[in-house]
């Protein structure tokens, strides 16, 4: 191939550049040598033609990425290609330099249809001539040429979108000598167009050879639709005149136990221990549109500990059940319940049953089905379509190329990537082709979203493509990561041009590691900026989501649904987005418990805290007079206040206002991106990433459980001592009129009762004025020792006595 050897160029170079630390492995300690690697760099591509700005808005289409030039050739058709002893087996043949590439072949067809088309990047080109010849698959080898077609490359017309399809034409054939065919044409089209072509989707890249033909599809851009899912309430009400399967047994402990698909939820056992048992529970599942499956629904009798006896089922046809879109109660039904027996020759009979089960069922089309169910949600749509309110705005995506990217795996002795990217935003999943053996991609893809609401996260993952060959050669294989990236589109600015080049940031049991960069143009639009504001005041979610919430158990049960229901979903279409690909774009397992995370949490809320200490900080240097100069002015500010108290409210706001003007030249001017620092991951501990990593349950010895297990007690007990702390103090607060400590509440109410005397006489503003003295005032008119009140407040009863 033409680029082969710059292919080879580049393998060398990533293995030069991996020889320190090893290909695929992290830096050690690489937060700490190196954090600008980490960060994101703006930059300045050639978009649409010519070098944008950040704050320009172009106007063409696919302006947000850089114009590849491609050069298509469009086999359509043949005719009177039968020869006089026979008749032929047609194939095209296209080779334009060292690329070549092969039509199917059409047997015993003299008027054949093929209507493929082929591409190259017009840059890798390194012929003049483009040949297209037609031969016959049943000769021999050496003479199966029936004619042939050349093109110069210098004349092949160019056409730009949104110009018309060059029209396909007639071609006689040639010799190779030159000489005219006496039989045979061939109908093609070539030009010179772009990366927006119609055609370029499906066309078949002639520098794709490493690539079996059953696994051409696994390479090629294609857009994919998330499932429309719905939430499938199943309120169980109760059961009438069941039939225990022991006559004498008068109490059954009884349960109803829904199956639907892979998925089976049960009731509580029914505290009425008799053959009409009521529940009134709601089990909750996840269904996706078309609805392909029942629901069977078993009423049971638990005899034994570990044996569980039908006492009857029944079968609903998910086409029968009720979509609701409003807030009404869907009607309920009694259903007959019919059970299995055996017959006298083996079969198995249905016999209906006299017992029934009330039930209350709908699929509630009023609530948002998080396809995620994470943090990260790029969509807050109800799932009826009744519910739905036309978009605020546009989102463009432009998917440029990749940097540096780490070898992935070995092809003929050398380290290579076949990397594609994959973006996700509400049900709108796209793939990019996959850029075969090459370290720097470029895809220059561009796509668009439409945006309802700017709360939302577009998600933009890289990975490897380890389905290029058959079964045994890599066609097994697990797609690898190479990172991703999210970006929140609130914090983007309408109508500006945002081209950075992101760091893609993996963490493996190994440690973090930085696999490379993927440079992206990303542009969010809006036509009224009035109805993007409007959006800010309404609910997030819709309104059944408030009026009817889930419980903590339902949503951690319904996102194993979703994730298992998309994932399948997306692996069933051609080709298929693998399982291991979407659960990395959906998050699956990042609400495990992890080391990491905690204290990543923990110092995020220590952040959001250092604010009030810096005031605390601040104020206990003011009241220790460090700089009188200030310690004044804070004064004749207190004084100020308690004179003019109706200027306080204002003043307040007056000064927030002028903090957000003052922060506005300091403002952000790139969008969020990972951080590893922010994430904990460049200081983790090896252990703690293994367990991490490691599987649920767990697959480690025991030794290596017991170690974090103690671990765990060791991080909870100081959970614990803060949580009963924070309940000490609380409960303090609350004896003070309880009497469970009768002096400390006497002499309360007896302050209690002069107090309102003494705020009777005295002013409520000359007593803040003389309390706020009396807090600032000078050191050496403080005591050391604390003051009555906090020993006071100190020695008041808690609970804590009472726990065991």
């Amino acid at each position: 191939m033409a680029n082969q050897t710059q292919n080879r160029k580049q393998n060398q170079k990533q293995q030069n550049r991996n020889a320190g630390a090893g290909a695929g492995h992290p830096v050690p300690n690489a937060g700490v040598q190196d954090q600008e690697e980490f960060r994101l760099r703006e930059t300045a591509p050639v978009l649409g033609g010519g070098r944008v700005s950040g704050n320009e808005r172009l106007g063409t289409a696919f302006d947000l990425v850089e114009q590849m030039q491609f050069l298509y050739v469009r086999v359509v058709k043949g005719k009177e290609f039968a020869a006089n002893d026979h008749f032929p087996h047609p194939f095209v043949e296209v080779r334009i330099g060292n690329f070549r590439e092969l039509t199917r072949h059409s047997e015993k067809n003299p008027n054949p249809e093929w209507n493929q088309v082929f591409t190259v990047l017009k840059e890798q080109i390194q012929a003049t001539v483009i040949e297209i010849a037609v031969r016959d698959k049943e000769r021999g080898e050496g003479d199966d040429l029936m004619g042939m077609v050349a093109f110069d490359v210098s004349e092949v017309p160019t056409r730009v979108p949104p110009d018309s399809p060059l029209a396909p034409q007639w071609y006689r054939l040639e010799s190779r000598t030159g000489e005219k065919v006496k039989e045979g044409e061939l109908m093609l089209a070539v030009w010179i167009g772009t990366q927006a072509d119609e055609a370029f989707p499906e066309a078949w890249h002639m520098d794709a050879t490493a690539v079996s033909c059953e696994n051409v599809a696994n390479i090629k851009s294609k857009v994919y639709l998330s499932p429309r899912l719905w939430y499938l309430r199943v309120n169980v009400i109760e059961a009438q005149e069941l039939q225990p399967g022991d006559k004498n047994r008068h109490h059954p402990d009884v349960f109803v136990r829904a199956w639907l698909g892979g998925v089976a939820l049960r009731t509580k056992i029914s505290l009425a221990k008799n053959t009409s048992p009521s529940w009134n529970e709601d089990l909750m599942f996840v269904v996706s549109e078309p609805f392909e499956e029942d629901l069977v629904l078993t009423v049971e009798d638990k005899v034994a500990a570990n044996k569980d006896e039908v006492m009857g089922k029944c079968v609903v046809p998910l086409q029968t059940v009720e979509k609701r879109v409003d807030f009404k109660v869907p009607v309920s039904r009694w259903y007959g319940l019919e059970k299995n027996t055996m017959g006298e020759n083996g079969e198995i009979n249905v016999v209906s049953l006299t017992s029934r089960l009330h039930l209350r069922l709908s699929f509630d089309g009023g609530y948002h089905v998080l396809d995620e169910l994470t943090q990260y949600s790029s969509d807050f749509k109800a799932t009826a379509r009744q519910l739905s309110k036309p978009p605020i705005g546009v989102l463009e995506l432009g998917i440029l190329s990749a940097q540096d990217l780490t070898s992935m795996k070995n092809r003929d002795g050398h380290g290579t990537t076949d990397a594609y990217c994959v973006a996700k935003y509400g049900q709108k999943w796209i793939r990019t082709r996959t850029i075969l053996s090459s370290f720097n991609p470029k895809w220059n893809e561009q796509y668009t979203w439409e945006v309802f609401d700017p709360c939302t996260v577009i998600t933009i993952g890289v990975f490897d493509n380890q389905h290029l060959q058959g079964a045994g050669k890599g066609g097994g294989s697990m797609d690898q990561k190479i990172g991703k990236v999210r970006i929140r589109l609130s914090t983007l600015e309408t109508d500006r041009v945002y081209t950075h080049s992101y760091p893609l940031i993996v963490l493996s049991p190994s440690g973090v590691k930085k696999m490379g960069e993927i440079q992206l143009a990303v542009r969010f639009s809006c036509a009224s900026i009035y109805n993007m504001l409007s959006v800010y005041s309404k609910p997030l979610l819709p309104i059944l989501h408030y009026l009817h919430p889930l419980t903590s158990y339902q949503v951690e049960n319904l996102r194993h649904q979703a994730t298992h229901i998309v994932s399948m979903r997306m692996s069933r279409a051609e080709p298929p987005l693998r399982k291991e690909v979407v659960e990395y774009m959906l998050d699956v397992g990042s609400n495990m418990w992890s080391v990491r995370r905690s204290k990543a949490n923990y110092l995020r809320i220590g952040a959001i805290l250092s604010s009030i200490a810096s005031v605390c900080i601040f104020f206990n240097r003011v009241c220790s007079w460090r700089n009188p100069v200030i310690t004044v002015l804070v004064h004749f500010l207190f004084l100020m206040s308690v004179c003019f108290p109706q200027f306080i409210l204002s003043s307040v706001f007056l000064y927030l206002f002028m903090i957000g003007v003052y922060k506005y030249r300091t403002r952000p001017k790139h969008p969020p991106h990972m951080n590893i620092s922010l994430s904990q991951a460049d200081r983790v501990h090896p252990d703690e990433l293994d367990e991490e990593f490691d599987t649920f349950p767990t697959s480690k010895p025991g030794d290596a459980v017991k170690m974090r297990y103690d671990r765990l007690r060791s991080i909870a007990s100081r959970l614990q001592t803060l949580a009963g702390d924070m309940a000490t103090q609380g409960e303090r607060l609350g004896s003070l009129l309880s009497w469970r400590d009768p002096r400390a509440t006497a002499l309360f109410l007896i302050v209690c009762l002069f107090a309102s005397m003494l705020f009777y006489v005295v002013p409520f503003k000359v007593f803040f004025l003389a309390s706020g003295f009396y807090t600032m005032r000078h050191p050496r008119f403080r005591e050391k020792l604390p003051s009555a009140v906090i020993s006071f407040f100190r020695r008041l009863p808690a609970k804590s006595d009472s726990l065991l």
